[in-house]
């Protein structure tokens, strides 16, 4: 069955170069990852251009936010429109799903607090444990992501809830609404893709003392994180064809 009006997804920033030619934009890997769960149609909307136009709240399914190269701490002009967008959906009620940077996006536009990583860089597939039950994140009580970051958010919005973590990460998934999430890790990426950032930054990563062909031997799929994706998009079309 088709859903109108559209998922819509929010660019906030470009793959890595190496990751962009492999497999397009943040919104081409999003829209592969979802697959069937979303019969409707889509927009995309690149919000880091002042002049675009955000949708309203009665004209969109729901938004997934994307990640970013973008530091959440430097508050540019279109974080701050960006965030007071998202504050305003979440309180309509609108399906908010946030990846990585759209993550802290949302943390900063409820009234949270979004910055630098105290325990440093977290790349490559890492283990998530599951704090909560929740409809849309969850699975067996560990499985594997895809990260790459280094900022996280700090401090929890008033009414939000901690869904998993990882060793570097206590906040790795986030309820901050009855129809608003946020996760860390990126659903939309495979092992080939978390393996480009990777090489990417190989040079950066041992001047932090990280081994980069250590987090090359050790990447792997991530189906069970992907599958949060198909999940929100699911939720949104019965949202839609609710109200």
């Amino acid at each position: 069955m088709s859903v109108e009006p559209p998922l819509s997804i929010w660019m906030t920033g470009e793959p890595v170069a190496p990751a962009a030619a492999r497999a397009g934009s943040f919104a081409d890997m999003i829209r592969r990852t979802v697959g069937p769960a979303w019969q409707g149609s889509w927009s995309v909307v690149d919000t880091t251009d002042d002049r675009a136009r955000l949708p309203r709240s009665d004209e969109i399914a729901g938004v997934i936010v994307t990640g970013s190269p973008a530091r959440v701490a430097d508050q540019l002009t279109w974080m701050i429109r960006v965030q007071s967008a998202l504050s305003d959906l979440v309180s309509r009620g609108v399906p908010v799903f946030g990846i990585c940077f759209g993550h802290q996006l949302l943390g900063m536009a409820l009234g949270g607090r979004s910055g630098p990583n105290p325990r440093g860089r977290e790349i490559g597939t890492v283990s998530l444990r599951l704090r909560s039950e929740d409809p849309i994140v969850t699975g067996p009580p560990t499985f594997d992501v895809s990260m790459t970051h280094l900022d996280v958010v700090l401090e929890l919005p008033r009414g939000a809830a901690v869904l998993a973590s990882t060793e570097l990460d206590p906040h790795a998934a986030i309820r901050f609404a009855d129809n608003a999430w946020g996760v860390q890790f990126h659903p939309e990426m495979d092992a080939a893709i978390i393996g480009d950032y990777i090489d990417a930054l190989r040079d950066q990563l041992r001047v932090e003392d990280i081994d980069p062909e250590r987090l090359l031997a050790s990447r792997r799929d991530t189906p069970e994180s992907a599958s949060i994706l198909a999940r929100f998009a699911r939720h949104a079309a019965a949202v839609a064809i609710e109200g």
